[in-house]
This record gives C-alpha cells, structure tokens and sequence, in this order.
C-alpha cells in the first residue's frame, strides 16, 4: 500500500476513534436521563398511590373549587327530594340483597319509578 494511502486511511482511522468516545459518550447519557425519568416515574406513581390509600386530598389543578349552581330554591326542593327517593331506593335494594334468601321465589318489590324527563332540561 502506498504512503499516501496509509496515511490516509490512518487520519480516517483516528477520526473515527474521536468519534466513538462522543457517540459512547452521548449514549450513556440518553441511558441514564430515561434510568432518571423511569424512577421519577415510579416515585411519582407511588405518591399517587400512597395518596389515593390515605384518602388524603389531591393537590395541584385537580384541586379546583366546586361550581355552584344557581338554582332557584323550588329546583333545590326538587332536586334533594329526588336525591333522597334514589338513595332510599338504594338502601332498600343493598338490604333486600343481603337479607335475601337462597331460594328466591319471592323477589323484591321494585322501589320509585326513575324520575321522568322534564321540560327544564334536568
């Protein structure tokens, strides 16, 4: 092989080995910034855990405040009566479930009707 080529293939050569050691070096850092978001991931995840455990409060944009609605006293009247019909009717079918027997002949009596459609929408 001539000089000039050796030469040649030489500089390549040492260029090439310059470039390794960035490329490595690059690599690991990618490894370790996704080793980082992972367990950032995993702690986050726990706490998240942690809290829904604990009951505790979220915090942050989850933590908004409620929206009142404004509603006329009739419509609350209304409202909080259908509310409480619902919740009976669902006390009365979690009691009629347990207290049931293994022969079930004799089924539970249906509760209210479901509150009809109305004109206002709600």
């Amino acid at each position: 092989m001539k000089p000039k080529n050796l030469k040649k293939k030489i500089q390549r050569l040492e260029k090439h080995l310059q470039e390794v050691p960035k490329k490595l070096a690059k690599l690991k850092q990618r490894l370790q910034a996704a080793e980082a978001a992972k367990a950032a991931k995993a702690k986050k995840k726990a706490a998240a855990k942690s809290l829904k455990a604990g009951g505790a409060k979220k915090t942050g944009a989850a933590n908004k405040p409620k929206k009142k609605l404004n509603l006329s006293p009739e419509r609350r009247a209304q409202l909080a009566a259908t509310m409480k019909a619902r919740w009976a009717a669902k006390r009365a079918a979690e009691a009629n479930a347990k207290g049931a027997s293994g022969d079930n002949q004799h089924g539970a009596r249906p509760g209210p009707p479901p509150p009809q459609n109305r004109p206002d929408g709600v």
